[in-house]
């Protein structure tokens, strides 16, 4: 029997095809390999350049946060170094910090407490806008928003010796004018003294008759109470700014002051026109001086105005201030007589004391508040008194 002898058949490789399908493996295998090797270099020099860039954040990192937390120890320790009171709120309103003057005026326990009960507990309004009094401190109220909290930053500085300074600056002009004065206050009571004394004399001639006595006596009664107008208002003009804590409704103080004036203007034939837009504020001060100043414009403007004629007294309310305004419709003022009409004894009438207006200036100066003419020739006067409506701290820090 012979042997076979096998035949390569389509389906069997032949030993020289396995072999190059074999390298053909071999040579994918180490380019992939190759591109391992590459990726893997390209990853550490990735992962070194990532590092050293990690290291370099790091340390500025480390350095901003030391500069901050050397800013915020500068910051701390100037705070506790400011003379003044520094109190920090929150969006609710809410104590979170105090330095140690604000503890000092406030107390110690302040923070966590909202800020309106600190301010209705300890402080009360004055009549200037911003001051409060706390105890026997005058203090100033300032604040400012902190955009990125949302809540406020206030300033307390106390300003006692400062408001007592220029109380003391005040009087002491008040005694200068009163100084310069002098020769034109002895000529005005020197008039009515000597008319009054000629009318005396006159009633002690036994014959003198009933009729001409009654008259003579009313003249010198008549000068006599001239003089003693004169020296109140040079009283008052000297005592300045001693002004009370009362809490006035400007409603109430226009119907006073126009139910005051209501005879002499019925006598005059003069009509008045009230116009009250903020009957519900407040003032807070003298109600005796506020009324003597508000009517003194009033009868300034009576005395300028014809029969027939109108008197308006209005009053409106602005941020924070109330203007009370007395309009006539008499002649006008002069421009170059406006600038003289607040000096004391300056006056164009016989039988004025020419202190009125200077009287009225005073009271509103010493209200925190302002006295202004608005008047030309043919146009009619208008004075306008400024003053400060009352608040309260929480108001102010919640506006």
């Amino acid at each position: 029997m012979s042997a076979s002898i096998p035949v390569p058949t389509a389906d069997a490789p032949l030993p020289d095809a396995k072999a190059v399908e074999l390298q053909r493996a071999f040579d994918l295998f180490n380019q992939v390999s190759a591109e391992l090797t590459q990726a893997y270099a390209a990853l550490q020099q990735k992962v070194a350049s990532l590092t050293e860039e990690l290291a370099l954040a790091n340390g500025e990192l480390r350095r901003q946060y030391e500069e901050k937390q050397a800013l915020s120890e500068r910051l701390g320790l100037l705070l506790d170094a400011l003379p003044a009171g520094v109190v920090v709120l929150d969006g609710s309103g809410r104590i979170t910090e105090v330095n140690p003057v604000a503890r000092q005026m406030l107390g110690e326990q302040l923070v966590g407490m909202h800020w309106g009960d600190v301010a209705r507990a300890r402080l009360e309004p004055t009549v200037t806008l911003g001051e409060w009094q706390l105890g026997g401190r005058r203090l100033s109220l300032a604040e400012s928003p902190l955009d990125s909290a949302g809540g406020k930053l206030l300033l307390l500085h106390d300003i006692s010796q400062a408001h007592q300074m220029k109380a003391e600056l005040e009087r002491n002009q008040r005694l200068a004018a009163m100084g310069e004065m002098a020769a034109s206050l002895a000529h005005q009571l020197r008039t009515p003294l000597a008319t009054a004394l000629l009318y005396a004399g006159n009633l002690a001639q036994p014959q003198l008759a009933d009729e001409a006595r009654c008259r003579f006596a009313d003249k010198a009664v008549s000068q006599l109470r001239r003089l003693e107008r004169l020296i109140q208002d040079v009283l008052l003009f000297a005592k300045g700014e001693s002004i009370g804590r009362d809490v006035i409704p400007v409603g109430e103080l226009l119907a006073e002051a126009a139910q005051t004036l209501e005879p002499l203007l019925k006598e005059h034939g003069v009509w008045l026109e009230l116009d009250d837009r903020c009957p519900d504020s407040l003032i807070v001060g003298g109600r005796k001086p506020l009324f003597g100043a508000l009517v003194a414009l009033l009868e300034n403007a009576l005395q300028v105005s014809e029969p027939g004629g109108r008197i308006r007294l209005s009053a409106w309310r602005e941020t924070g201030e109330v203007r009370l305004v007395v309009a006539d419709e008499g002649p006008g003022i002069p421009e170059e007589m406006q600038r003289r009409i607040f000096e004391p004894f300056f006056t164009t009438r016989s039988h004025g004391t020419g202190l009125g207006l200077s009287i009225a200036l005073g009271v509103a100066r010493a209200h925190g508040g302002r006295l202004e003419v608005n008047s030309g020739p043919g146009q009619g006067t208008e004075f306008v008194l400024t003053l400060p409506v009352q608040s309260c701290p929480e108001e102010e820090s919640n506006a």
